[in-house]
């Protein structure tokens, strides 16, 4: 039997804009260190900017550089930028689908600068403050940073492999896994969906809780080399077989977690299932 390990881990430290890959990193009790600790937000009203409607945002690249002490920004058509964090200061209130999240701190004018140009539209970039508390939801609810609801986002390649099949049969182009934005994809595992019946697992030097299923919505239609929508797959074919009748008939893939223990993780860290549905 092949032993389950990490194939990949990935953070996005700004919300919705490109992943940086990473052999190595510290999971936190919000997830892997420097994940959705930025957002961007509309600077009339402080709403969250997404792939949903801006799906440039996926060609935006931020990297958190000096130990946290400055982000580098890039972007097609946008001129690199170097900006050193605010940790605190001025603060500006931002929410996200509509819920007040509280207040975050306003990384400055260059910086809201530099997205308005990349996004064409009015931004300022904003970074979670000191001290703050957010829980997630679900059967580990967790804590989380600027994330949707959850800590962590963990695939399989056997889902991967599994969905890729299906849309062959069907006349389409595989996808990659990327579409999905996961921070960490498992290798070895070879049931499609088996992080759907993981209850607890370890990563390396981490334990992660299962809090509920991925439930998509049109992000992974977006194509992350290009920041161009090019569905309709893998949402018409995830539709085939993975709706979620309790999420109003929505489809599913790939599993969100908690952090149950805070450790080390890195690519080929072997991963263990402690706990089954």
């Amino acid at each position: 039997m092949v032993a389950a390990t990490v194939h990949s881990l990935t953070h996005y430290p700004v919300k919705g804009c490109a992943g940086v890959p990473v052999s190595r990193a510290e999971v936190t009790a919000t997830g892997l260190a420097h994940d959705r600790v930025f957002m961007v937000v509309d600077a009339a009203d402080g709403s969250f900017r997404s792939q949903r409607k801006l799906p440039r945002m996926a060609v935006v690249r931020a990297e958190v550089t000096d130990d946290g002490k400055h982000l580098a920004l890039s972007a097609p058509g946008a001129g690199p930028l170097r900006v050193e964090v605010a940790h605190e200061g001025p603060l500006r209130e931002v929410s996200m689908f509509d819920r007040p999240l509280g207040a975050a701190v306003d990384q400055g004018e260059e910086a809201a600068r530099w997205f308005s140009d990349a996004l064409e539209q009015p931004s300022r970039l904003v970074r979670v403050p000191p001290g703050f508390d957010r829980d997630g939801w679900g059967e580990h609810p967790g804590k989380v940073n600027f994330a949707d609801a959850h800590a962590l986002s963990v695939a399989s390649l056997a889902s991967m492999d599994d969905l890729n099949r299906r849309i062959r049969e069907r006349g389409g182009d595989p996808v990659p896994v990327d579409r999905f934005r996961a921070n960490i994809v498992v290798a070895g595992w070879s049931e499609p969906h088996t992080e759907d019946r993981v209850r607890r697992m370890t990563a390396g030097g981490t334990v992660l809780g299962y809090a509920v299923r991925a439930v998509r919505c049109s992000v992974p239609l977006v194509d992350q080399a290009t920041g161009r929508t090019a569905g309709p797959e893998p949402v018409r074919t995830l539709a085939d077989y993975r709706r979620e009748p309790e999420y109003g008939n929505r489809v599913s893939f790939a599993m969100k977690a908690a952090v149950l223990r805070p450790g080390v993780v890195a690519v080929g860290d072997r991963v263990e299932v402690q706990a089954w549905e």
